[in-house]
């Protein structure tokens, strides 16, 4: 199988890292949003953060209720408005590139664990929530 390689020149891309969002949450948002248009993509995270629409959940989905007109899923507000924000500078980053931001697509959204840091409390400790996102968008032909 070839590779299928993308110049530079026609794609613009964007990395994150810390954000204070669950890893979960941004694993489902990603998949959902993944080979779909910028525009669009924008569009339907507004709509997450306005509770009009719902990120179907495939894989973190147990002992969640369905939402109308689709299975299981949830309104991750605070990741959306993250990640909502990273679109956005996205575009902005593929505007100064010279590429047409009507006609991007997000080619790769990846969202991983990031580092690991402890809320410490009276009686007990817990991980912090991290996670690094990397989000690359090319120009359709």
């Amino acid at each position: 199988m070839k590779k299928q390689t993308i110049s530079d020149e026609h794609q613009a891309h964007i990395r994150a890292f810390d954000l204070d969002i669950s890893t979960k949450f941004a694993v489902e948002i990603s998949h959902h949003l993944r080979y779909r248009n910028l525009n669009k993509a924008k569009k339907i995270l507004s709509d997450v953060i306005l509770q009009k629409q719902a990120v179907p959940f495939r894989r973190y989905n147990r002992d969640l209720g369905h939402k109308p007109g689709q299975a299981s899923g949830r309104y991750p507000i605070k990741a959306s408005k993250v990640i909502l924000k990273l679109l956005e500078q996205l575009e902005a980053n593929s505007e100064f590139k010279g590429l047409d931001t009507n006609n991007l697509i997000i080619s790769k959204i990846v969202a991983n664990v990031g580092s690991t840091s402890w809320h410490f409390g009276r009686k007990r400790r817990r991980r912090a929530k991290k996670t690094n996102l990397e989000i690359f968008a090319m120009e359709k032909k």
